[in-house]
């Protein structure tokens, strides 16, 4: 390994890039954008977990992202697994892909564990989950977004969460049918979560109201209540 680029990424020597699979960190500056908070934080925990250390790279099924860093979860010559030492200090939060969700009920776990303990990002209001009203805000972000579905519709094989009254400017999580089908596989009847609590994660765009695009089951946690 020859450099660390981000909580999230690093480069080989050889100069191939990888990118953590299955996990956020906070981004650091890149052009006109600003670093997220706590990315120097995240930066320096992947260095010292990293640099100087064997590392083994196991890759999911989709072995490249749309810009040809390999996707990876890294595992330390000591067993150390890095996606889940960020997950635990909060310097990270679980982002996964149709095919890039290896061990997602592990990492959602201590995701979970650092937000109840308020570790690392969780701590600062940036990260916040939102709620479905706040999401106008959030256009063009990946988001964490939580609420109780008022309304649940399958229109033409395509399902829509609705968390408001009106569905042409309330927030919305949307699937689509092959992922809906992919939904009733796991057991998840996104047509019976009316009144349910939910969250989900993903790309937040305006589609009437703000929307996320559940492209994977892995995507929407069923709350308990």
């Amino acid at each position: 390994m020859s450099a660390v680029l981000a909580g999230d990424a690093f480069a080989l020597h050889g100069g191939t890039e990888v990118r953590l699979a299955g996990v956020q960190a906070p981004e650091p500056a890149r052009g006109e954008h600003p670093a997220w908070p706590l990315a120097a934080e995240a930066t320096t925990a992947s260095e010292r977990a990293l640099l100087g250390r064997e590392v083994t790279l196991w890759h999911p099924a989709d072995r490249f992202d749309r810009w040809g860093r390999s996707l990876a979860h890294a595992v330390r010559d000591d067993g150390l697994w890095l996606q889940a030492a960020l997950l635990m200090d909060g310097l990270a939060r679980v982002y996964t892909q149709p095919r890039t969700a290896t061990g997602t009920v592990a990492m959602l776990d201590l995701e979970r564990t650092a937000r109840a303990a308020r570790r690392g990002i969780w701590g600062n209001r940036f990260y916040r989950i939102r709620n479905p009203a706040e999401t106008w805000g959030d256009l063009d972000s990946v988001q964490v977004v939580e609420g109780r579905v008022v309304d649940a519709a399958v229109v033409r094989g395509t399902a829509y969460l609705n968390f408001g009254p009106d569905w042409r400017r309330d927030f919305t999580f949307r699937a689509q049918p092959g992922v809906r089908r992919l939904f009733d596989r796991a057991g998840i009847d996104l047509g019976d979560l009316a009144g349910l609590r939910v969250r989900g994660r993903g790309w937040v765009f305006p589609l009437n109201g703000p929307m996320i695009e559940l492209t994977h089951p892995e995507a929407l946690e069923v709350l308990e209540e």
